[in-house]
């Protein structure tokens, strides 16, 4: 592919700006649009089952919005507003991983659809007659989970799906079922045609349509980013990127620092970043930090997830949290509750500069969480451990 000639040149503090704004971190969120309103923004809210302060989708807005509740955090994504038609907000598919999406998105998933319907191989064998059961019994009877269609496993082992399972899982891949929302973790599963808006329900868009509205997404949800940056948002093909970004109105920029040719959003071009910055523990499925790549490249910051990496192999913790201040990653968080009691497992500081950011971080995130108390236990650069206790103290106080 050619690259056409940028459009613009950006420093790397200027892209990292447009990232952060584009991001919901810098400038002020749109309050009232609430929950709903980041999830728009954003274009996908990772879903994810480990749960410490909370479960991933809670804290995405919380990290943009403050001590938003979580109850109103699941009913933004699942409710509908009282005395309104039914008509839902959001759906559950596959994006960047299971993610909770807009509803208005539901025709440009068409292309994934199609795939999924078109795939050849499947790791679990459909049973004969199941998928047409579990049709039949959502038809018959409304809204169900796995368990209430007839059970989603087999044996204890999480990954031993019974028929049903499988039948519905095929199902919601396909697009003929949808999932409503979560219930105590578990899916939802309603028919589409009865839980999706009309003017939504169809597959009319061709591949190219499809492609060239997420691609476009994703480059306003970035701000700024490679072809790999925008391919990973949605977890498109490279060469799917390449055959669209040319009519997804996004412009080719260079961006200093970065060796890959870069396309930026032109809207966040048009008028520099300014407002405040967000101090804040982000979750390591926060879409800030989805990459890793553009995540050491942005921010100088190498992010992992732990919690699948055996305990001794460890290096920040279980749930390491990366803490965001004054628009760059300072350090990480491995949390844990202990009744009232939020503890801080094991600390990373970005130096002593850091200690009242995290300690910031640390506070608002145990008052949303109804704790009244903080403790730490290891930070990795001992020197700082009491000044960082001392900050929290007369916090507290």
């Amino acid at each position: 592919m050619t690259t056409p000639r940028p459009a613009t040149d950006l420093t790397a503090d200027e892209a990292r700006r447009i990232a952060l704004r584009a991001q919901g971190f810098l400038g002020t969120p749109d309050r009232r649009a609430g929950v709903r309103g980041i999830l728009r923004h954003l274009g996908a809210v990772q879903l994810d089952t480990i749960s410490v302060l909370a479960r991933s989708h809670e804290l995405i807005p919380y990290a943009r919005l403050g001590a938003v509740g979580r109850t109103t955090v699941e009913n933004a994504y699942w409710g509908t507003e009282p005395g309104t038609p039914a008509r839902p907000h959001a759906f559950e598919y596959w994006s960047h991983a299971a993610c909770v999406l807009p509803i208005e998105e539901w025709p440009h998933f068409a292309f994934r659809r199609r795939a999924y319907r078109n795939r050849p191989h499947w790791s679990h064998p459909l049973p004969e007659g199941a998928y047409e059961q579990v049709i039949k019994q959502l038809r018959a009877e409304g809204p169900l989970t796995a368990t209430e269609l007839g059970g989603a496993k087999k044996t204890s082992e999480w990954w031993d799906w019974s028929g049903t399972k499988v039948a519905v899982e095929r199902a919601l891949m396909y697009g003929e079922v949808v999932c409503v929302e979560r219930r105590g973790w578990k899916r939802v599963y309603d028919l589409a045609e009865r839980a999706v808006p009309a003017d939504l329900l169809h597959d009319d868009l061709d591949d190219t349509e499809c492609l060239r509205r997420l691609v476009a997404l994703a480059g306003q949800s970035l701000g700024v980013g490679t072809r790999a940056d925008i391919a990973d948002y949605h977890r498109l093909k490279g060469e799917q990127v390449d055959a669209v970004i040319a009519d997804s109105g996004l412009v080719p920029v260079t961006v200093e620092g970065w060796s890959k040719p870069a396309w930026a959003d032109p809207a966040a071009l048009a008028a520099p970043p300014r407002g405040r910055h967000r101090t804040t523990l982000l979750s390591p499925f926060d879409s800030l930090v989805w990459e890793r790549a553009r995540t050491e490249r942005i921010f100088g910051f190498t992010h992992r997830l732990e919690a699948y990496v055996p305990k001794p192999k460890r290096i920040h913790g279980y749930f390491a949290m990366p803490v965001l201040a004054g628009g760059h990653l300072v350090g990480r968080v491995d949390p844990a509750r202990e009744g009232r009691t939020l503890v801080a497992r094991q600390i990373t500081l970005d130096g002593p500069k850091a200690v009242p950011a995290v300690a910031q971080a640390l506070l608002e995130a145990a008052t949303w969480v109804n704790c009244t108390d903080v403790r730490v236990e290891r930070v990795d650069a001992p020197e700082l451990r009491e000044p960082l206790t001392r900050e929290l103290t007369r916090a507290l106080a």
